[in-house]
């Protein structure tokens, strides 16, 4: 962490606060690592112990960092919030707050629909569906579980494609432009794969969003969403 020059203009706390906010926004401090002590950024800035407090405690009231009584103040946790109503690619909306997106894909494969899987994305039973499954990460933590089931007939190359680079969303969004969507949001604890997968223990609470799209009246696909509660927030906003 730099040590910047002082302005006549910027308060010395303000100094503090810059400093610590780039560090994490270099990745210099990740998410639950510890920051200096009141005392050790007093020293390092040259100034009292009562201005380092006050920059630590806006920098808490900011949601950027989190005390923990008798273990010291640390980065807070990633919290990620996605607006409820829209469609958004994860991939842009980590890469929109300057994290690094990646993915690992762990299933890809044309599966028979069977009566839920049938209901879901209105075919026959026994029509064929294609099947992902991927784990979507920002700065190499899993945020996203996502299954997702796509009408074979409609996307006959979903099946074909990589989605190393260009993930399901994005590749759906570009063949059919969105006209409908549906989102069921529930809290559930997570499955033993959904543990293994978003490295999270048994009792974490997830959300779970269940996602129909439709583009010109047409169903196109149905996907299960998993999020760790601690690491992602919904939200939306409207007028009355």
């Amino acid at each position: 962490m730099k040590v910047a020059k002082y302005s006549r203009v910027q308060p010395r706390f303000q100094v503090i606060k810059d400093a610590i906010t780039q560090a994490i926004r270099e990745r210099k401090y990740l998410p639950d690592d510890q920051i200096p002590t009141e005392y050790e950024l007093a020293e390092k800035f040259k100034v009292s112990r009562m201005t380092a407090n006050r920059a630590v405690r806006e920098l808490v009231g900011e949601g950027l960092l989190v005390r923990h009584q008798g273990l010291g103040t640390f980065v807070a946790p990633i919290q990620v919030e996605s607006p409820l109503l829209e469609i958004r690619n994860i991939a842009d909306e980590i890469r929109e707050r300057h994290n690094v997106y990646s993915n690992e894909r762990y299933k890809l494969e044309k599966i028979r629909s069977n009566k839920k899987l049938a209901d879901l994305l209105g075919i026959a039973v026994g029509e064929p569906v294609f099947y992902s499954l991927m784990v979507h990460k920002e700065n190499g933590r899993p945020l996203q579980f996502a299954e997702r089931y796509v009408n074979a007939s409609l996307v006959p190359e979903y099946h074909r494609q990589d989605f190393s680079e260009r993930t399901p969303s994005e590749y759906l969004s570009e063949l059919f432009p969105l006209s409908e969507v549906e989102h069921v949001v529930e809290a559930v604890l997570p499955s033993q794969q959904e543990q293994e997968l978003l490295d999270i223990s048994a009792d974490t609470p997830c959300l779970l969003v269940n996602r129909r799209t439709w583009s010109k009246n047409k169903l196109i696909s149905y996907a299960r969403l998993v999020h760790p509660g601690d690491r992602y927030r919904l939200g939306s906003r409207s007028k009355v």
